[in-house]
């Protein structure tokens, strides 16, 4: 681990964390969470909010694939998505929904402020962001997609989006 030059959980909890979280609305599958904290963990993000029917660490699906995330990424639970937009918002996050709809703005397309707090909301496989939660955010972004289908696996979908922003705000 000293040669990848990796931090601790410990140096992990006290570094500056990038001021991006995730919002996960009513996720049903919980390796795709313990997916999701591994990558949070990876670029060093400030929290992700469990919303819903979204399962919650400790647990053992979670934990297979977060391997370790759970301990170093900061979380906290929502009854709703909404509830946590509206906190977030008092916090001074913009809200991004990710999500296909007649106004979004394909990601290609869409360019994130450098220096902006910005609360990422990523919905269920099967129904997307809650529309109650889809109304409070202050833009929608897609991931332009050529075949068949029409989404990607959600923790497929949160490693490109978080490495497109990474990529355009020049974090590193």
């Amino acid at each position: 681990m000293n040669e990848l030059n990796r931090l601790t959980p410990e140096e992990f909890k006290a570094s500056t964390k990038f001021p991006i979280v995730l919002v996960l609305d009513n996720i049903r599958s919980q390796n795709n969470v313990g997916s999701i904290f591994r990558t949070a963990d990876a670029f060093r993000l400030s929290g992700i909010f469990l919303c819903g029917i979204t399962a919650t660490p400790p647990h053992r699906e979670i934990n297979k694939t977060a391997l370790g995330a759970t301990e170093s990424v900061q979380w906290s639970y929502h009854t709703t998505a909404a509830e946590a937009i509206h906190d977030l918002k008092a916090e001074g996050y913009t809200i991004i929904a990710v999500e296909q709809t007649y106004n979004s703005t394909l990601l290609s397309d869409f360019y994130p402020v450098r220096g902006i707090k910005a609360a990422l909301v990523f919905g269920n496989e099967v129904n997307g962001i809650g529309d109650d939660a889809l109304k409070l955010a202050d833009h929608c972004i897609e991931i332009p997609q050529f075949g068949t289908k029409h989404s990607l696996n959600i923790a497929v979908t949160v490693g490109i989006v978080i490495w497109d922003f990474f990529k355009k705000i020049e974090f590193f």
